[in-house]
């Protein structure tokens, strides 16, 4: 058995979401939110790090690692699960992350995600917009929503990923799953291909730079529906960031293409539940409205919140809306609450002396 594979088998049996490997110190695992050492394991040194990580690799993914200090891929312990890894090096050596992928793919009812969101499923065309910080589960909240469209619709799904985390099977629909640098040179590249291979969706598993999120509007603009992901905090933000990735002098034709394919913004944080046990998901949601083009045209971005906090009755809701519902639910505490929230000053009043104690420190 690979030594990494110790590491991971560990960290599963503990519930535990991803394993940090550093070198020269202990493999370390975050569950619930929190890193802790993984038990009974010491620190581990840049040459033994080098080693474990070579030996779990792919040969050309390892190469590309020597050369470029980052790589990708997914790893694979068959029984157990994949695991999303990332390598790097940093100051001391060696380092790298991996992260569970469930071998089985949750429902939008079993997350408890908004119901709105089956809705989001059965668009024709536009751009959807999943959003949220790293490790906040845009991943699985996609994944949930493939497997509606596949489970209850007959469409042809390309996605793109770096790497593939989640396996689809082939139910109503037809998936094709693409990753990048195994069977594409780029999300670009894949992009331009699906344009020509009669695609109902793409999944584009980031949108990182400005030619993939020019063709990404592209796409939607051509009848296409188009998932994504970027790494924001709620919609206005999101609309800001597509538009700002852009040159001022392209912003207005983006701006355009923006208003017209822009069918929904899904915002993702992660809470930790207040009786420490696990995390629940809040979810700010912006639909596409009569007057929502008009805003992106015309650069009203700060008028969106008002547009989401008024319409809840169709399905919206704000951010910091959410979170008042966990929190009167009693599944996230004040604190937890005004850490997430857009707006601090409402939540500032919930806190204890405490917690503004801990604030000031």
């Amino acid at each position: 058995m690979a030594r990494l594979d110790e590491f991971l088998r560990k960290m599963v049996s503990l519930g535990g979401s991803d394993l940090h490997l550093c070198s020269t110190l202990p493999p370390k695992t975050r569950i619930h939110g929190n890193l802790a050492p993984l038990p009974g394991e010491k620190p581990i040194s840049a040459e033994e790090m080098k080693n474990i990580l070579k030996e779990a690799a792919p040969r050309s993914k390892w190469r590309a690692f020597v050369k470029n200090f980052d790589m990708d891929y997914a790893y694979v312990i068959p029984g157990l699960a994949r695991f999303r890894s990332n390598y790097l090096v940093n100051h001391f050596g060696p380092a790298a992350v991996f992260r569970v992928i469930p071998t089985k793919i949750l429902t939008i009812e079993q997350l408890k995600l908004p119901p709105i969101l089956t809705d989001i499923c059965e668009y024709k065309s536009g751009l959807v917009l999943v959003t949220g910080p790293t490790g906040s589960g845009k991943s699985t909240t996609l994944a949930a929503m493939i497997d509606y469209i596949n489970t209850t619709q007959s469409k042809h799904i390309i996605t793109i990923e770096d790497p593939i985390e989640f396996v689809h099977p082939n139910k109503q629909s037809i998936i094709v799953q693409r990753e990048i640098s195994a069977d594409t040179d780029s999300f670009a590249t894949a992009l331009r291909g699906a344009m020509r291979a009669d695609p109902d969706i793409i999944l584009v598993g980031e949108m990182r730079d400005q030619e993939t999120i020019n063709l990404a509007l592209t796409c939607a603009s051509m009848g296409m529906l188009v998932f994504g992901t970027l790494h924001t905090s709620n919609a206005p933000k999101t609309i800001d960031r597509i538009i700002d990735s852009f040159p001022s002098e392209q912003q207005p034709q983006v701006r355009a293409m923006l208003s017209q394919s822009l069918s929904a913004v899904v915002s993702q944080l992660l809470c930790k539940t207040k009786n420490g046990k696990g995390r629940v998901g809040a979810h700010e949601i912006l639909l596409k409205t009569e007057g929502l083009p008009s805003m992106i045209r015309e650069g009203q971005i700060a008028s969106i919140r008002s547009v989401i906090e008024q319409s809840s009755g169709i399905g919206m809701r704000s951010m910091d809306t959410t979170l008042h519902k966990l929190l009167d639910k009693d599944i996230i505490s004040a604190m937890e609450a005004y850490m997430k929230a857009a707006n601090k000053q409402e939540f500032e009043k919930l806190l204890t002396p405490d917690d503004l104690a801990q604030i000031i420190e």
